[in-house]
């Protein structure tokens, strides 16, 4: 198989960051190269020097996360500043930078024949907090919390690194209940956009909090032209997703799963009554499935989902907040549940002091049975944990010395 790398000139609407790059960055200098894909899988595993704050992540590699080592010492490729995000669509590496409010540069890489990661371009779009690959584009949106009531989404596509498309969104009529429509994720669902959304007062003292902790919503929009076709509602569990968190998904049979963390909060104190809880769109359909509603705080014995990672087959590996009815710490539970026989089964092999999770950015083949999700400890560091679906345990894979794992992703050369 061939895969045919266009570099183009960037679009106007970008603000190209060539200033202090590489030369042969320039895309209008770039040639473009035909490679011969092999089929191996590289991993590309981001993580943050151990004793830093606010230092960028190093891109690092590997050949497997089953096992092994590997280091941020003297090795990877560093970001230039922090709070960076990833996304790998169209076998191609994005490294995001959030300006915190600020136009943020895009980093965008690929394996090279020999399997190194190497650079492509860099660019400048707007700060975002939502990003998913869509068709041919990585698409995001910026989401003012406060003042702007207006969201931008933008359609970046994935080969020619500039934007196509651009659409805003008046947030507060999208809510229409006198807050605010805060995004959560997007998802690709059949031909069209899903794009949960949290509903927030979006004012101080209490920007994140809410009057309307126990709904769920999904704006539905046509793509590529991004037109609101409609709103999907539900009030059997509360938001989809949280802040940063993707809480949608499209399964192999294309219907697709909600998962509510009925996190809500008014005044930094926990309202939502409802559970958390799975919830369904069927394929072909703009409406949640009335017969279908999967309590996971119910069957869990009363924690709540904190983050999902789908591994195929309908199977997915949920992170649960450790303690029954409460949405405190960093530590986590693991469990492996089917959504179509709504089967829950606690994970083993999991440590007991767990200080990060790699959330948005974990690996799966989608076997229905393999994840690697990256989980730091206070005793042992960072490691590439490997989840077994099938007997619902996990185990210790790569260790990552020197760093706290941030994401994972994969690549093919």
């Amino acid at each position: 198989m061939k895969t045919r790398y266009i570099l183009p000139f960037l679009s106007l609407s970008l603000i190209i960051l060539f200033s202090g790059c590489d030369k042969e960055l320039d895309s209008s200098e770039v040639v473009d190269v035909d490679t011969e894909l092999t089929g191996a899988t590289k991993f590309v595993i981001s993580a943050t020097p151990i004793g830093t704050s606010g230092i960028a992540d190093y891109l690092l590699t590997a050949n497997s996360l089953e096992s092994g080592m590997i280091t941020t010492q003297g090795n990877g490729i560093e970001q230039d500043g922090s709070y960076r995000y990833y996304l790998t669509h169209k076998n191609r590496f994005f490294s995001l930078l959030y300006g915190q409010g600020n136009p943020g540069a895009v980093t965008s890489y690929r394996l090279d024949g020999t399997g190194k990661l190497s650079k492509l371009t860099n660019f400048q779009s707007e700060t975002v907090h939502l990003f998913a690959p869509v068709k041919d584009d990585v698409f995001t949106i910026k989401v003012p919390r406060s003042g702007n009531e207006f969201a931008t989404m933008f359609r970046i596509d994935a080969r020619k690194y500039q934007i196509v498309g651009e659409q805003q969104v008046n947030i507060v009529k999208l809510a229409g209940n006198g807050e605010r429509a805060h995004f959560t994720w997007a998802t690709q669902v059949g031909e069209k956009l899903f794009a949960p959304y949290m509903s927030i007062k979006g004012a101080a003292p209490d920007v994140f909090g809410t009057s309307y902790p126990d709904s769920s919503w999904v704006a539905v929009y046509s793509y590529p032209d991004l037109k609101l076709e409609k709103i999907i509602r539900d009030n059997r569990t509360s938001y989809i997703g949280a802040y940063f968190v993707n809480g949608l998904v499209e399964t192999d049979n294309g219907d697709a799963y909600a998962f509510s963390f009925a996190a809500a909060t008014n005044a930094g104190v926990p309202t939502s009554k409802n559970p958390s809880a799975v919830i369904r769109i069927n394929k072909g359909t703009t409406e949640f499935d009335k017969n279908y509603f999967f309590n996971v705080q119910e069957v869990s014995g009363g924690h709540h989902i904190a983050g999902q990672t789908y591994l195929g087959k309908g199977i997915f590996i949920l992170q649960m907040y450790p303690q029954p009815n409460s949405l405190a710490g960093t530590a986590r539970k693991f469990a492996v549940v089917d959504v179509i026989s709504k089967s829950f089964k606690w994970v083993t092999g999991i440590p007991a002091d767990i200080t990060r999770t790699t959330t948005i950015n974990n690996y799966a083949p989608k076997d229905g049975k393999t994840g690697y999700i990256g989980i730091t400890t206070a005793s042992e560091g960072s490691y590439v944990y490997v989840f077994d679906a099938e007997i619902a345990a996990a185990k210790k894979g790569l260790k990552v010395e020197g760093g706290t794992i941030t994401a994972i992703n994969a690549l093919q050369y």
